[in-house]
């Protein structure tokens, strides 16, 4: 039976089988991706950030099986290639027009910033406990987000 994408459940259900595939897999409490600035400024831009309590999970594991993230809190430097990747599995999702897709259109606006200006690096940083010690600059950016 071919996956359903255009409702809800059927999103869950995507995301159960695709989270069994990752061995170890457990879902961060807040994850997002991000880009350097693009001006001289140390600050990393955040377009959509998924924090604790979110309903997003589709999306962090088909970031997670892009990068081979499992668990715990960790930065990724991620490729213009890896980014496409996630948004190519994540994009028949917008067949479910229930919900929004918040992080396909942050992630896109990723990628259209790395075209423009490719000196500039994306980040997808997941965190697993809030409590977890802070283990990149990008990680902190997204920590100070989520108060």
């Amino acid at each position: 039976m071919d996956p359903d994408w255009s409702t809800p459940e059927g999103l869950a259900a995507i995301k159960d089988a695709l989270a069994s595939t990752i061995d170890g897999w457990e879902p961060p409490v807040a994850y997002a991706v991000g880009i350097s600035s693009a001006s001289s400024s140390p600050e990393l831009e955040f377009p959509h950030v998924n924090a604790p309590g979110g309903r997003h999970a589709l999306p962090a594991v088909v970031l997670a099986k892009v990068l081979g993230h499992a668990n715990g809190s960790q930065t990724y430097d991620l490729s213009r290639q890896q980014l496409e990747a996630a948004v190519e599995t994540l994009r028949p999702a917008e067949a479910c027009t229930s919900l929004e897709h918040p992080n396909l259109a942050a992630w896109r606006t990723v990628l259209a910033e790395l075209d423009a200006n490719p000196a500039r690096t994306a980040y997808a940083v997941f965190v697993a406990d809030l409590d977890d010690p802070v283990g990149s600059e990008a990680d902190a950016t997204l920590r100070t987000l989520l108060t």
